[in-house]
């Protein structure tokens, strides 16, 4: 599938209050099922009334890009940046969503990796008030260097990242993300009861990144 090209034109005058950075694990330990099961999962939360409802209403644009990651290297960019100013924006962002094909299927989980290509692919974003990476995955760094090194060695300055955990593949999968991931002022982690939660995961945690809502600190464990 062709990549979902950036709608970059924009009034002087419009701020931009959001840019938001998805990243979805396609990884070996998701398998077809799953990945069908994230991808309508994403495009059908992105499509809902008060997602719709939270990126029209609030004061300032919101910026979506979208890519999957595995192993090292093995990152695509399905949709780069993208004005969601109208109905027709966000229509248009989800039907490419639910179209993706996936890019890989036989690569381990080199989260240090796609976080680093998550902060390249931010420096091309909009000049935003907020800047956020949203990391959804159901396992562990098991190849190449470990977030620490990404944090410690690409441009996170000013990057807020959140973890979306998928349980049930990884008993350790909770603790990694909250203690390796996450990073920034209110960072926080939604959880997803396997793959067939990802779509109301997925749709709470848009909504609070979007609509900028803290809840306070994370649980101790």
């Amino acid at each position: 599938m062709a990549l979902l090209s950036g709608l970059f034109a924009a009034p002087a005058e419009a701020a931009c209050r959001l840019a938001l950075l998805l990243a979805l694990d396609v990884s070996s330990s998701v398998d077809a099922r799953e990945y069908d099961l994230q991808r309508a999962g994403l495009a059908a939360a992105l499509d809902a009334p008060d997602i719709r409802h939270a990126i029209l209403t609030g004061e300032g644009d919101v910026a979506l890009a979208v890519y999957e990651w595995s192993g090292r290297f093995q990152e695509k960019l399905h949709l780069d940046w993208t004005y969601l100013r109208s109905h027709a924006d966000i229509t248009r962002a989800a039907a490419g969503l639910a179209g993706m094909e996936r890019s890989t299927s036989d690569y381990p989980t080199a989260l240090g990796s796609a976080l680093g290509y998550g902060a390249q692919v931010m420096t091309r974003a909009p000049d935003c008030a907020r800047r956020v990476i949203d990391v959804s995955g159901d396992g562990i760094n098991n190849q190449g260097f470990a977030p620490a090194l990404a944090y410690k060695h690409f441009p996170f300055q000013g990057i807020t990242v959140n973890g979306l955990v998928i349980l049930g593949h990884d008993t350790t999968v909770l603790r990694h993300y909250r203690d390796e991931v996450l990073r920034g002022p209110g960072a926080f982690l939604e959880l997803a009861q396997g793959f067939e939660d990802f779509e109301r995961a997925m749709g709470r945690k848009l909504f609070r990144e979007i609509s900028d809502i803290m809840l306070g600190a994370l649980p101790a464990q």
